[in-house]
């Protein structure tokens, strides 16, 4: 199975360095992300996508929505795609990087690990692996597009740490 995975655009946590990974928060996407995410369109208007999946944050489903709707597309919601939930809710990316620096796979630091994120994850990849699909989108965090790269390349989380997604950018891998 082909995945385009696309990390949702530009929200309002974005730009002031917050953390968000409660979908009851409603951190919606700005002026920027909207655009994005229309721009997105563009750029996957030739592909034949079966479905859509989305995370169930705001930012992620206003995404999806944005994308799907102009693709005639219904969006599903899956809660195994909502970002990792850090224990850092509302506060600075910085200050949970630098909770988790000496382990970031493994330090649980209020919530979940980089390596529970990726067995949350790979339940939703390995549930999706047995659907009658070719070509999935997912719209999503930039943590579950590093964990869906770790798994298409077959390499550990600690080769994926800290790999950036742009926002809106379709990255393409093979679901193994």
């Amino acid at each position: 199975m082909r995945l385009i995975a696309l990390r949702h655009g530009q929200s309002q946590y974005n730009i002031r360095g917050l953390c968000n990974d409660d979908a009851s928060i409603p951190v919606g996407l700005t002026e920027a992300g909207e655009a994005q995410a229309d721009a997105a369109v563009e750029l996957l208007v030739t592909e034949s996508i079966d479905a859509v999946f989305a995370s169930p944050l705001p930012r992620a489903h206003q995404t999806a929505c944005r994308v799907a709707g102009k693709l005639g597309i219904t969006v599903a919601l899956d809660t195994r795609l909502g970002d990792i939930r850090s224990g850092f809710e509302g506060r600075p990316v910085v200050e949970y990087l630098a909770a988790i620096a000496h382990d970031p796979v493994d330090a649980r630091v209020g919530g979940e690990s980089l390596r529970d994120y990726a067995g949350r994850v790979g339940g939703f990849l390995d549930w999706l692996a047995l659907q009658p699909l070719e070509t999935v989108l997912i719209v999503a965090h930039e943590e579950t597009l590093r964990v869906i790269q770790a798994r298409s390349e077959d390499v550990p989380l600690e080769a994926i740490v800290g790999t950036s997604f742009e926002n809106c950018r379709p990255y393409g891998f093979l679901l193994v």
